[in-house]
């Protein structure tokens, strides 16, 4: 196999010139760094040693010493305002040096997931591989992303997996570069973080009776109590976890829609008052939080100043979607609110809602997201908008008037849908640009997003199988520019980056299931209101 053939990079490198000859990483070599980037050496040091055996010597120092292979890791501050941006690096390899370059930190971080690449897949092994050559053909690479906001979405709302499978999606997806962890932390079928101000919320709102099976229809359960939530301490955990890897973690709050698992904490947030238990069931409900009570304001406000304070991103998604009215229209206090504040309907009662809600977050200095379904002409400031369906043509609206978006398409990025309905080559061909957008709004596209929403997911191997391969085809389209998107390259790329995955152990989709089925895929839509089949 040519040294060229041996070059399997996902995502696809903006740069990359092979030359000949190749380097050898040896128990001799050592690692140089500058001392700002000594954090990272070791963590090289760390990803090496299992599967080479070479504890490396790791040296700060500005000049190599001695004439053994070398890795040297430097910070550079000519390109900080120029090509390679925040998150961008080079690598140069020669027969006996290996040098990283990058203007910051993170793009040091991410130049080591290519040199983890680089190896062969042998090297995700945790226990010493005998009888083999690690080496690196040599080359240029340079290499940047194409958008900054690169994020996977996972709802534990509906089902809690807990602190070691959350840093395991956290390892996974910083080797894709991904940069953003949006966290879907309650929902009407739990609450998931710890509020000292309001212990009921976990206490009961953590735990519901069973859980529906089956499908959307069904009216089947399982009969088993399903609970658990993450403590304070837990989240800081995680967060510095998250931090060392250059991932982001956006805490999602929704409201004032999907929160049965808060009313059934706290019934009077509610419009009715009367008792709630936790649903066991999908779908959307109409008990919702009450936006004519101004205790409902201050239990949210109080919630929020401890998320704030809790995750370090200054992001916080408040959610805003399938939000149903039905209760607001025969609410007195609700029609009490709508009257007073001279709105027309309840839609504008969620705006006046949202307003209020970024209006607070604003004195903390926060940016906030919302689904597309929030999204109001007569909204306050700017909000993250986070695109999943349907009104495209509000959403670039949006964008001319300057404000920013996450695509998230439902069509293409929703991982927990069916193979048949979202088979990998579709899910590669998404394009996060809308149509039809002028390219001077195009810098408002802040990147994409992948959700895996959790009513069918109660475990690590269904998590893993339908999470992977198609994250890993989003992560390109995230990183590499459009032009160099290529599917046939993917594939073959992907069947060698899978081999990784087969070493750590987990359990992706294989390449047969991924392709669909030409007949399933006639009736694709009813796939979405039945339980998958697959990956268990």
């Amino acid at each position: 196999m040519s040294s060229i053939q041996n070059i399997n990079i996902i995502p696809e490198p903006v740069l990359l010139n092979i030359s000949s000859g190749k380097f050898i990483l040896t128990e001799g070599t050592r690692i140089y760094s500058d001392q700002e980037l000594l954090k990272l050496s070791e963590c090289l040091k760390t990803l090496l040693l299992p599967a080479t055996g070479f504890n490396l010597i790791v040296k700060e120092t500005k000049e190599k010493i001695g004439n053994g292979t070398s890795i040297n890791l430097k910070l550079t501050d000519t390109d900080r305002k120029g090509e390679l941006g925040f998150e961008g690096y080079n690598v140069e390899v020669s027969s006996k040096d290996i040098n990283i370059t990058a203007p910051y930190p993170v793009g040091i971080f991410y130049a080591i997931q290519t040199l983890r690449q680089l190896l062969p897949p042998d090297i995700e092994n945790c226990s010493r591989v005998e009888e083999i050559e690690w080496q690196i053909p040599c080359l240029k690479l340079k290499d940047f992303p194409r958008f900054s906001w690169r994020g996977y979405m996972l709802d534990e709302a509906r089902h809690f997996h807990g602190k070691k499978i959350v840093k395991k999606m956290l390892d996974l997806i910083a080797l894709l570069k991904l940069n953003t962890f949006h966290w879907h932390l309650t929902d009407d079928q739990g609450w998931r973080v710890e509020i000292k101000k309001y212990p009921k919320l976990t206490k009961i709102g953590s735990k519901r009776e069973e859980t529906q099976v089956g499908g959307l229809f069904s009216k089947k359960r399982d009969g088993i109590p399903h609970s658990g939530y993450y403590t304070q301490e837990d989240i800081q955990d995680i967060i510095d976890y998250a931090g060392d890897r250059f991932i982001k973690i956006v805490p999602e709050i929704d409201m004032p829609g999907h929160t049965r698992a808060a009313l059934a904490s706290y019934p009077n947030l509610s419009c009715k008052g009367y008792p709630f238990r936790v649903s066991t069931h999908w779908g959307f409900h109409k008990d919702v939080m009450c936006v004519g009570k101004e205790e409902v304001f201050e239990f949210i406000q109080n919630v929020l100043k401890e998320i704030v304070d809790l995750f370090p991103s200054n992001i916080v998604h408040i959610g805003g979607d399938e939000v149903l009215k039905e209760r607001w229209k025969k609410c007195p206090d609700c029609q009490l609110r709508l009257e007073k504040e001279g709105l027309k309907n309840e839609k504008e009662l969620q705006t006046y809602f949202t307003n209020r809600i970024i209006a607070f977050l604003n004195n903390y200095k926060q940016k906030i997201v919302i689904w597309n379904d929030a999204l109001n002409k007569n909204l306050d400031g700017k909000p993250i908008c986070q695109y999943w369906l349907r009104r495209m043509k509000e959403v670039r609206e949006y964008l001319k008037k300057g404000g920013d978006v996450i695509m998230s398409d439902f069509k293409f990025t929703y991982l927990d849908h069916a193979y048949s309905f979202t088979p990998l080559n579709l899910a590669y061909k998404f394009e996060p640009i809308p149509k039809k957008l002028e390219k001077k709004y195009h810098k408002h596209v802040l990147g994409l997003e992948a959700p895996m929403w959790g009513e069918y997911i109660p475990n690590i191997k269904r998590l893993e199988w339908q999470t992977f391969p198609r994250l890993i085809a989003f992560a390109e389209i995230g990183w590499t520019p459009k032009l160099k998107k290529n599917f046939n390259s993917f594939q073959e790329r992907l069947n060698i980056f899978l081999k990784r995955f087969d070493i750590i152990g987990i359990n992706y989709a294989n390449l047969r299931e991924v392709k669909g089925n030409v007949l399933k895929r006639s009736f694709k839509v009813f796939t979405l209101f039945i339980e998958q089949s697959g990956g268990i």
